[in-house]
């Protein structure tokens, strides 16, 4: 027999070796766990279960396990929104939310072209479609919300409620800058309606968005608040809710709701590459809605300050080039001949970086300052002009019907 012999330091001794270290392991890991563990926990040696806890515990705000509840709930109060609109297609905005081949930009949700009635001279270059989106009732007497784009320059719609029957109805009003219209159904009074929500969802909140995708009727899906206060300059000059829901074609109009039911957004666009949802919609904020369609309902349309001057966002680098480091607010690049803006003595060049003491972030916040205030109104600007501080006061003018046109969507 050959004797095999091991190098100092190996065999019986390393094994007492190795549970010695074991032990010492396990020690250390119940002092450590001791002292992550929450007051009044204690530890067991005969349960390495009962030494773990959850970081986030799953029982305070977690995914619900269905929203089947909730959709029993909110469902009746969506309704399908269609339109007939005549509209040159070329001058249509290319919306994200247009309906047909990825590649079609013809602006409207689901467009059906129309044909020429018999003797109805045809306007060249115009066409007559029908368009197809999603609203929701906010009241049992038939006023519903939807987007503007959705019933476009007609005055009357036609909606489809959850339990399959058609109404007609009459346009209201609708406000292209914020694309929001409200609509009022015929016929009855107990409509199943849906509430706006009094206060911002949360980032990271479930929502459950409902619509009329691709025109096949009602539909659900979930998802949460990806982002709050979204500015998204190509569209308007208004903040959004960024969701991860699947909203897709056909949903515009459409609600996303909390998981109370409320509605906390009015789906509006999406970035798709494709026409399709990639988990980036965006809806227009409960506190917008309000706002507007309380005007809406009062007079048919919105009124907005205006001050006549184009804007742009300051940069870092644009900064730089003015010598001030941290600078923030908007360069007006242009002023109109005629406007408020240039009556006041504001020139190219100047840097606002505050209106009425509050300080401007950017382009965005200050047009959006300006379009929430009333024509005849003052508003103090403080700026930057050529190095040194000035100020100047600007009474607003009423925004001209040619600065309502809707706002370009997001590209496909």
């Amino acid at each position: 027999m050959v004797e095999r012999r091991l190098p100092f330091g190996c065999g019986r001794a390393p094994t007492m070796a190795v549970i010695a270290g074991a032990v010492m392991l396990i020690a250390n890991s119940m002092q450590a766990q001791a002292m992550m563990q929450p007051p009044g926990m204690t530890s067991s040696a005969s349960g390495v279960s009962r030494w773990v806890y959850r970081v986030a515990d799953g029982t305070a705000g977690g995914a619900p396990s269905s929203f089947a509840d909730l959709a029993d709930k909110v469902v009746p109060a969506v309704i399908g929104v269609a339109a007939k609109v005549t509209a040159n297609r070329k001058s249509l905005p290319g919306r994200s939310f247009g309906f047909g081949a990825p590649d079609e930009e013809d602006g409207s949700e689901h467009a059906i072209p129309m044909p020429d009635a018999p003797g109805r001279e045809r306007t060249p270059g115009m066409s007559q479609q029908v368009t197809i989106g999603s609203g929701f009732f906010i009241s049992p007497d038939g006023y519903a919300v939807t987007n503007s784009h959705v019933v476009g320059n007609s005055d009357t719609a036609e909606i489809r409620t959850n339990d399959g029957k058609t109404y007609s109805a009459k346009v209201i009003g609708r406000d292209a800058v914020s694309d929001l219209a409200l609509i009022k159904a015929e016929g009855r009074n107990d409509f199943g309606f849906a509430k706006l929500a009094d206060q911002p969802p949360r980032v990271g909140d479930w929502v459950l968005a409902a619509g009329n995708s691709f025109g096949l009727g009602g539909s659900v899906a979930a998802g949460i608040v990806s982002a709050r206060e979204r500015n998204i300059e190509t569209a308007s000059a208004q903040d959004f809710l960024q969701l991860d829901a699947a909203i897709n074609k056909g949903d515009s109009g459409g609600p996303s709701f909390d998981t109370h039911g409320d509605v906390v957004g009015v789906n509006s666009m999406i970035f798709s590459p494709s026409g399709g949802s990639v988990g980036v919609a965006f809806a227009i904020p409960a506190d917008t809605v309000k706002t507007v369609i309380s005007q809406l309902k009062e007079k048919g349309a919105v009124t907005r300050g205006w001050m006549g001057a184009k804007l742009q966002s300051v940069t870092p680098d644009l900064a730089d080039s003015l010598g001030v480091s941290n600078l923030q607010g908007a360069l007006v690049a242009d002023v109109q001949g005629d406007g408020p803006a240039a009556k006041a003595g504001l020139a190219s060049g100047d840097v606002i970086t505050s209106a009425n003491g509050a300080s401007i972030k950017n382009a965005a916040a200050l047009v959006r300052n300006i379009r929430g205030m009333a024509p005849g109104s003052s508003v103090q600007l403080d700026l930057l002009r050529k190095g040194k501080q000035s100020s100047v006061s600007v009474t607003l003018g009423q925004m001209p019907d040619q600065q309502l046109s809707a706002p370009a969507g997001i590209q496909k």
